[in-house]
C-alpha cells in the first residue's frame, strides 16, 4: 500500500475518537462468540458511505444508504453477525425498521439518525426476540468488544488507529473492520465502520470517502464474489473542535491522507485474512496507459484463480500472470512487458529471464507475496491485494451452511 507521507498522521494504540462509544456482547446468534453490538456518537455526526453493487442488496444496507443520503447524518449504528438479513422479504425489511427504532429509543434520538448493519447467512430472518432482549444488555463502553461482534470466518478483527492535528487540533481517527470471504468489491465490500471527531460537512465526507474507497477497498479481492450486505460507513462528529475542513486546504490534506491510511490497512488486513490463507499477495503494475488499465490488471492478477494456487504452492509460474494480463482489456504492449516477484525479475519484453527458481520458491513462503508488473505502455500504475487460494478456503465454503 502507499504509505501516507504526511509525517503528522501517527499510528496509535487503538481508541475511539472523543464522543464515541460502543459495545459488543453474545446474545445467542452464534453458539458462544460475541455477534451483537452498537457503535454511537453522543451527538449527531456527519456521515458518508459506500454500498455493494449487488442486485440483491440486504435490507440493513439500504435502510442505512437511505438514512445517510437523506442528510448525512448518523448518530448510532446497530450491529449484528451470523444472520445477514438478505433476501428476507418484507418480513426481513420490517425487521430492520424495527431494530433502528429499538436503539433510536435506547438513545432517545430520531430513527432517521439510525443505520443497521447486518452479516452472516443469507436468507434467514433475524431472530427479532434475541435482538430485543439483547438491546438492554449493551453499554456505553469504550473497548474494542464491539469489532467482534461483526466477526464471520474472519479470524481476528481488523482495527486501525491514528492521530494527526487539524489547525492545532489534535484529531483521532478510528476504524474497524470484517471480511475473509465473499469479497470482491464494486463500489465498496465486506463491513467498514470509520469515526474520527473532526469537523467536517457530510457531503464533504462523502466525496472524501467516495474517493478513497477506489483504490482501497475496491482493490481487493480473496474469492470473486461480491456480497448483498457490504457496505463501508464513515462518522465524523466533531469533537475535536477544528475550524471545519475545506476543500483544497492544509486540512484537508491531512484529513484525505488519514482517511486513505486507515482504509488501505483495513482493506489490506481484510485481504490477508482471506477465507484459509496464508499469504497476503499484493501486485503493483507500473506504466499502464491510465489508471483504470493500471488498477484492473493489478486485480485481475490477484483475483486469478490459477496465479493465487500457484502462490500457495510456492510455484513462481509467471506463464499465469502474463495470461491473466492477456486476457484483460487493458493496453498492453505484448512485445514489451515485464514481471518480478519478491524483487527477482522473471520476465523482460516478454520473455522468460534466467532466474534462481529456488530462490524465488524460497522467496514465496513468505507471508507477504510481491508481484511487479511493468506494462511500458504509459505513465499510470496501479495496486490491488489478494491472497493465496488454500485447500483451507474450499473446506470453509462446503459446509458455510451447516
Amino acid at each position: 500500500m502507499q504509505l501516507v507521507t504526511n509525517t503528522q498522521v501517527t499510528p496509535v494504540a487503538f481508541q475511539w475518537p472523543a464522543g464515541f462509544y460502543s459495545d459488543g456482547i453474545h446474545i445467542g446468534l452464534r453458539k458462544s462468540k460475541k455477534d451483537f453490538g452498537y457503535l454511537f456518537s453522543k451527538v449527531p455526526a456527519a456521515a458518508a458511505g459506500t454500498y455493494t453493487t449487488n442486485q440483491f442488496q440486504a435490507a440493513p444496507t439500504k435502510l442505512t444508504k437511505m438514512m445517510i443520503n437523506q442528510n448525512h447524518q448518523l448518530q448510532g449504528l446497530l450491529l449484528n453477525t451470523a444472520v445477514a438479513n438478505s433476501c428476507t422479504g418484507r418480513q426481513g425489511w420490517d425487521n430492520a425498521l424495527q431494530e433502528q427504532t429499538w436503539l433510536a429509543n435506547k438513545l432517545a434520538v430520531d430513527p432517521s439518525l439510525i443505520g443497521v448493519a447486518s452479516t452472516g447467512l443469507i436468507g434467514a430472518q433475524l431472530p427479532m426476540d434475541l435482538i430485543k432482549n439483547g438491546l438492554p444488555q449493551l453499554s456505553p463502553t469504550t473497548s474494542d468488544a464491539v469489532t467482534y461482534a461483526v466477526l464471520t470466518t474472519d479470524t481476528h478483527p481488523k482495527k486501525v488507529c491514528v492521530q494527526f492535528e487539524l489547525s492545532g487540533h489534535l484529531v483521532t481517527m478510528t476504524g474497524f473492520a470484517k471480511g475473509s470471504g465473499m469479497i470482491h468489491p464494486k463500489m465498496c465490500t465486506m463491513l467498514g465502520f470509520v469515526t474520527t471527531d473532526a469537523q467536517i460537512d457530510g457531503d464533504l465526507l462523502q466525496t472524501m470517502l467516495s474517493d478513497n474507497v477506489d483504490d482501497t477497498f475496491n482493490q481487493i479481492t480473496v474469492d470473486g464474489d461480491t456480497s448483498t450486505n457490504d457496505m463501508v460507513v464513515t462518522l465524523a462528529n466533531g469533537y475535536a473542535d477544528n475550524p471545519s475542513i475545506q476543500p483544497h486546504t492544509p486540512d484537508y490534506t491531512i484529513f484525505n491522507d488519514a482517511l486513505h491510511d486507515v482504509l488501505g490497512q483495513l482493506a489490506q488486513q481484510i485481504a490477508a485474512d482471506g477465507e484459509g490463507a496464508s499469504k497476503l499477495v499484493e501486485c503493483n503494475v507500473l506504466q499502464a496507459a491510465n489508471m483504470t488499465d493500471g488498477q484492473k490488471v493489478a486485480k485481475a492478477i490477484v483475483g486469478s484463480n490459477l496465479v493465487k494456487a500457484a502462490i500457495f504452492g510456492e510455484d513462481p509460474n509467471w506463464g499465469r500472470i502474463i495470461s491473466t494480463i492477456g486476457a484483460t482489456d487493458a493496453a498492453v504492449d505484448i512485445d514489451h512487458v515485464d514481471i518480478a516477484m519478491n524483487g527477482m525479475a522473471l520476465v523482460a519484453d516478454s520473455l522468460a529471464l534466467p532466474f534462481d527458481e529456488a530462490a524465488v520458491k524460497h522467496s514465496l513462503q513468505a507471508p507477504k507475496v510481491i508481484i511487479d508488473v511493468n506494462l511500458h505502455h504509459g505513465s499510470a500504475h496501479g495496486q490491488a491485494w489478494g491472497c493465496d487460494l488454500t485447500y483451507n478456503y474450499v473446506k470453509i465454503n462446503a459446509s458455510y451452511h451447516t
